[in-house]
């Protein structure tokens, strides 16, 4: 009978989640730390807003290019390794045999067992199995570099979102006070999304990213009164 298990692994989520948890942090942190700096200098809501909007535009540009560059970049190594891989297996296929059983050898086959896999894991896709064993090269886990850039960028926006409403909302001379409070909520909440959806544990994933979001809006709150004049 066929095996009627199923297991529900995170892995494939590492990719996008890595940078869409990047730029929602960044997009509440970031934004939150400017409006917050430019209300602390005793600026009227418009200018707060204004700052804002022009925060939030540039950002996600700014983390999407990062992300798309950053991602990019290990892809041309994965390709430049893939190509050496490869004309190794035409040069000395036999070599590339041998290394590959060796893989499977220290990781706790016996010789004649690791080498009848090798040449069975060859024989069926040579360059897969080494691109897998050898450079840890797997399809789960290969670099994408537009599907970084996209999350990085949308997760920004949501996240930026959270100090525009709130000071949108929030009277002027409030608004220093009740965008640092909104930002905290939604560190906690970002950040035990964030670690549900990874598989660890929720309450530390959130404590963990709500505090270095409110080291930051202290920062940004000292800089706005250390200039405290109308802009």
């Amino acid at each position: 009978m066929a095996s009627r298990h199923l297991e529900h692994h995170r892995s494939q989520r590492a990719g996008w989640l890595r940078a869409a948890v990047l730029g929602a942090n960044d997009g509440i942190v970031s934004i939150s730390g400017l409006v917050v700096g430019v209300a602390a200098s005793g600026a009227s809501q418009g200018a707060i807003l204004l700052a804002g909007v022009s925060g939030t535009v540039a950002g996600a540009m700014s983390m999407a290019a990062g992300e798309y560059v950053s991602v990019r970049s290990q892809v041309d190594t994965e390709q430049a390794d893939l190509t050496i891989e490869r004309r190794e297996l035409q040069d000395d296929p036999q070599a590339e045999l041998h290394e590959l059983a060796g893989i499977y050898q220290r990781r706790g086959l016996e010789p004649a067992l690791a080498l009848e896999v090798a040449r069975q894991l060859s024989g069926h896709d040579a360059l897969g199995a080494h691109a897998r064993d050898e450079l840890g090269i797997t399809e789960t886990l290969r670099a994408r570099p537009l599907q970084a850039a996209v999350s990085s960028a949308a997760s920004f926006i949501v996240g930026a979102a959270l100090p525009m409403v709130t000071a949108l909302l929030a009277p002027a001379q409030d608004a220093s006070v009740a965008i640092s409070v909104a930002t905290v909520i939604g560190l906690l909440l970002s950040g035990g999304v964030a670690a549900w959806l990874g598989g660890a544990p929720v309450a530390r994933g959130a404590l963990r990213v709500a505090f270095w979001g409110a080291l930051a809006m202290v920062t940004a709150g000292v800089v706005g009164k250390m200039f405290d004049a109308m802009v």
